[in-house]
């Protein structure tokens, strides 16, 4: 398979200009006669159904909730990027590229990252356009903050918040689509499936998540906007109903997966409580701009923080890395506190937990002024922990929040399946190792309300004005397939129930292909999960019937894609025996834990398809640089 990303010819700057000036247009009076079916209604699935509609297109948007408005972006608290440069402070579009670059530690498309940069002052734009209510000044100004892996202050927020007004943003544009008619926005569905007719995605098998009814949907072009694959660890941040199923349906239809094994650990989440815990809750990256992460200096030490005098507390991201301090990249920060519990030095109930405290902002800055930056987020803290950060430190620990794998994508975004494009976490494009903090809305966004209206024109100006029907045998092929899918999940009569193997899986991937990897540990994994997902198969219990609201059925078909993909996750970390961002292999790694890239063999995007009950195959996209030097990462 030839794996053409697309990327324009010419000078680094102008390869957008160049490419939308080069690509196909459609007719104003053309596109009222194109179907477009987006999967998925969050930042980057709402924002460009709601783009396509304006632009005229008929759009068919899937959503997994009962609204837009519940879309897992809600939970997104700290900012979104953009090179403004408000601030004066030596911000450009080419600062945040390299930003961006540097920060996925050298994975990732030259081009696509800085189309992502140049796009970012747009989005910012667009939202204070739509009434985003972004955090001012005393002057009325848009204010910034810093956040992991920039010395500079580019990131727009609305307190905690953002994620969640961003999502009302485009909502709204796309609240004004469903008014007139231009969109068609069909709630409580699960895609099932991906239809592909004649070699091109043409529509979706879908099932209706209150009556269990089985659904086809058709269209000129799909695109799949439905997240990430972090909850295949059982715990992390993600919402309960985040899932790869969307994505590994297309995957095994024949989209190609790209780097699977990198998956984000944010630093800065509450810790594990209790056994029966079933996700994490995030504080925001933003809280480090102000509060200082410590540990005792001694192995041991039970006592309370107020009870340790400075003279006995290491803070380490400080004294190791002078320059960034407590604003490393999210990888790095994540591994030191992986490393500090390792030695002994954890706080908390379990040990795994590391101080973020506030005691030295509130002194110099106040607590009024504390509190307008970060109060609903210390509330939050308070209401899950019992504990004012106020007056005590706040206990945090690593905990997986994203994934920069997703389906493989051109520079239009579209997969290798002509007619399927892939948006925000869903797709792979522009993170490259490791996503730094607020780059996630930005791409979102950025797909959503300006680079899928452009590109997408290209491949609809070759089809076929006819209307689209449900009706051809690639329709009924994925409908049969599906439906024997969701019989054979309820002829599941054993003894363990769905969540207990997801937990399973979870504390195995966690402990094998988590915040480190090795070959030992990645090789039993390999071993282990194809024995699990037997089991699964033979003991899992799944209740009711397909017919009904049944979310014991909905949570099984979910499991039982994750009990395949983590095993193309495993995969991947194993093939690739360096160690670039969060992908940290132990076997390559400095005397200090930092990541040893191995750019002679592994400057490539890892792209896999599915070869049915054969392993899959990898295919390679090289990643060239031409406008950035390749370096070790430093945050020195």
């Amino acid at each position: 398979m030839n794996l053409d990303a697309k990327i324009p010819a010419g000078n680094l700057a102008d390869k957008w200009d160049k490419h939308r000036f080069e690509s196909k247009l459609v007719n104003p009076a053309n596109k009222r006669k194109y179907t477009v079916l987006v999967v998925g209604s969050g930042l980057a699935g709402g924002s460009a159904a709601a783009s396509l509609a304006e632009l005229g297109y008929n759009v068919t948007c899937l959503c997994i909730q009962d609204s837009p408005r519940r879309a897992h972006s809600i939970a997104a608290q700290g900012g979104i990027n953009a090179a403004k440069n408000y601030q004066n402070d030596g911000d450009s579009v080419s600062r945040l590229f390299y930003d961006t670059i540097k920060g996925g530690d050298f994975r990732s498309r030259e081009a696509n990252v800085y189309r992502l940069a140049q796009v970012s002052n747009n989005i910012i734009d667009q939202c204070a356009a739509q009434g985003i209510p972004f955090a001012r000044e005393y002057g009325g100004q848009l204010a910034n903050r810093s956040f992991g892996g920039a010395q500079v202050s580019r990131t727009f927020y609305a307190r905690g918040q953002t994620g969640q007004q961003l999502l009302l943003g485009a909502y709204s544009s796309l609240s004004r689509q469903i008014k007139l008619g231009k969109v068609t926005m069909i709630p409580r569905r699960e895609m099932l499936d991906l239809v592909v007719e004649d070699g091109h995605a043409r529509g979706v098998i879908s099932r209706n998540l209150v009556t269990g009814e089985i659904e086809r949907h058709a269209a000129h072009a799909v695109v799949l906007a439905t997240g990430g694959y972090g909850n295949v660890f059982y715990l992390s941040t993600n919402a309960m109903a985040s899932n790869v199923t969307a994505a590994f349906r297309a995957y095994k239809r024949g989209a190609c997966f790209a780097n699977p094994c990198y998956v984000q650990i944010h630093p800065t989440c509450i810790p594990v409580h209790g056994d029966y815990q079933s996700k994490l809750t995030l504080m925001s990256e933003s809280l480090r701009n102000d509060g200082r992460v410590w540990v005792p200096k001694h192995r041991g030490d039970s006592r309370s923080p107020e009870q340790i005098p400075e003279a006995e507390r290491d803070y380490y991201l400080e004294n190791k890395y002078p320059s960034f301090g407590n604003l490393v990249p999210r990888d790095v920060a994540s591994r030191n506190a992986k490393i500090q519990c390792d030695l002994g030095k954890g706080v908390g109930e379990t040990g795994l937990a590391v101080y973020l405290d506030f005691a030295e902002a509130i002194q110099r800055d106040g607590q009024e002024t504390i509190m307008r930056k970060y109060g609903n987020l210390f509330q939050m803290y308070e209401k899950i922990t019992d504990r004012d950060p106020i007056t005590s430190p706040m206990t945090i620990y690593p905990a997986v929040h994203y994934t920069m794998g997703g389906l493989w994508v051109d520079y239009n975004l579209m997969s290798n399946i002509p007619g399927l494009f892939v948006l925000g976490e869903a797709n792979f494009s522009d993170h490259g190792a490791n996503r730094l903090g607020a780059s996630a809305l930005m791409q979102g966004l950025a797909d959503g309300y300006f680079v899928l209206p452009s590109t997408i024109a290209t491949y609809l100006g070759q089809c076929s004005f006819d209307p689209v029907t449900a009706t051809g045998e690639g329709f009924a092929e994925a409908d049969d397939a599906a439906k024997k899918r969701l019989d054979k999940l309820i002829g599941l009569n054993g003894k363990r129930t769905v969540d207990d193997f997801h937990k399973e899986l979870g504390r195995l991937l966690w402990d094998n292909c988590g915040m480190a990897r090795n070959a030992e540990g990645l090789q039993r994994a390999l071993a282990k999960i194809p024995e699990l997902r037997e089991e699964f198969w033979q003991n899992g219990l799944v209740s009711g019937t397909p017919n009904e609201f049944n979310q014991t059925l909905e949570k099984a078909g979910r499991v039982a894609d994750f009990l395949e993909f983590g095993e193309l996750m495993v995969r991947d970390a194993l093939d690739r025996k360096e160690s670039c961002g969060c992908h940290l292999r132990e076997e390559s790694q400095t005397d200090e834990h930092e990541a040893l890239r191995n750019d002679a063999e592994y400057s490539y995007v890892s792209a896999w398809q599915y070869q049915g009950g054969k392993s899959p195959v990898l295919h390679k996209e090289p990643l060239s640089f031409e406008n950035v030097e390749l370096a070790s990462r430093s945050y020195k």
